[in-house]
Formats: structure tokens, sequence, C-alpha cells
């Protein structure tokens, strides 16, 4: 089947050696078809990439950090469309027919709806308010996995190499040239970190981190405060 533009799925990885062959075997069909996906790996110690390569177009090593590696991943890639998608994150079965309709329309960018993997009310809940806040604001959060037409990705200069929050930054950026198109049909993500830091410590952690960054604290000192407030819930 031939689809009337090219994909380019960039997975930037660390440490993910313990599911990274589930999350690639999922997107075989899509590469199947002719598209690119690419691994973008960090250096990781457990031999992420090595299991990656098998199951990759190609994997990519560059600095540490998402915004680092999404960067590289998107310097040699080859889609029209670049889509950047978490290694916890699932894209849904008819992907590749909601993303033609996005490439047919004037839209620059877009993102998916987002569900939560754990089962409850409460994980329906999260998903429901992000959702939401994204319709509201036109801001993407990586969860969402962003897509963008690879010249507009490349006239903005891609990700700005931020420890935290280039998905809030690059979306605002985005924002200026159009609208988000939406893709209603969720990805769905693992609820691990909402499961493993507390429900409620972890949207208010992450509420409180979005709230600086727009007062206007730097990305690094919120990277440092977020890895502070983690390591202080696991002891």
């Amino acid at each position: 089947m031939s689809d009337p533009f090219s994909l380019s799925i960039i997975v930037p990885v660390w440490m993910e050696a313990a599911g990274i062959l589930e999350t690639l075997e999922a997107l075989q069909p899509i590469r199947a078809r002719g598209h690119e996906l690419i691994v973008v790996d960090a250096g990781s110690p457990d031999g992420t990439a090595a299991l990656a390569s098998p199951f990759a177009s190609s994997v990519v090593q560059s600095g540490r950090g998402r915004a680092v590696q999404m960067n590289a991943g998107a310097s040699v890639a080859k889609g029209d469309v670049l889509l950047f998608l978490h290694a916890d994150t699932r894209l849904p079965l008819n992907a590749l027919e909601c993303l033609t309709s996005f490439f047919r329309s004037d839209r620059a960018w877009g993102r998916f709806n987002a569900r939560l993997s754990g089962r409850g009310v409460m994980f329906q809940t999260i998903a429901w308010f992000m959702n939401q806040r994204s319709r509201l604001t036109g801001i993407c959060t990586g969860d969402q996995a962003l897509f963008v037409r690879r010249d507009v990705f490349e006239a903005l200069g891609g990700f700005e190499p931020v420890p935290i929050m280039e998905d809030i930054e690059i979306s605002r950026r985005l924002r200026l040239v159009s609208r988000p198109y939406c893709i209603k049909n969720p990805v769905i993500t693992d609820s691990r970190r909402w499961e493993q830091g507390g429900v409620w410590h972890t949207i208010f952690l992450m509420w409180r981190m979005r709230w600086r960054y727009w007062r206007g604290e730097s990305p690094e000192t919120l990277a440092h405060s977020y890895r502070s407030d983690v390591r202080n819930g696991k002891d």
C-alpha cells in the first residue's frame, strides 16, 4: 500500500532495554509500508541500541536529553512528516490513515489525543484534562506524540536544546504557524510514571513545573528541581 507522504518516526531512548523491543515491534507494520523508524540513543549502557538495531531503519547516537536526541534524529530523517514518539507510548493502529488526513490539511503540525494505560477513573480523568488543555491552549506535550511537516520543523530550527519543557517551547513557536491538527484516536502512554510517583503527587509536580516555566524560570532550574523532587520521592 502506497501512502501519499513519507513518515519518519523518531524515538529518543535512554536505558530502555526492558521495553524497547515491544515498542519497536508495534511499529513494524508502519515500517513495512516504507516509512522510516529512527531510534536515537544517548549511550545507554544497558544495550538498548543493540536491541533496537534489527527493528529500526537506523540507530543514531547523540548526547543525552530528549531535545538533543530528537534534533539528532530529525537531522537524518528523510520523511515529509516527522513524528516524535516516547518509548513508552503506542500509536493507534490506524495512525497512518489519520496522518494522511493531516498531510492533506493546511495545518503545519499536530498531536494525538492521549490515553493512559492504567485502569480506573483517575487515569481517564488525567487524560481528559491533558487533551482538553491542549485543545484550549494549542500546546502539545510529548505524551501526545507531536508531529510536524519536516520543512516547517527545519525552518523553525527544531527543538530548543533545553533539559525540560522542550515540547511546550516548540508548541509555542509552531502555534504561530498554525493551530495544531488534533487526531482524536488516542495514543496510549504507560501510566507507570503516575503509579510510581503517586498520582496526586505527579499531577501537582507537573503542573507546578509548568506554572514556574510560564512565570519565566529557566528550563535548567526546573530540570534540577524536577530531578530533586523525583529523587526525594524515591527515598
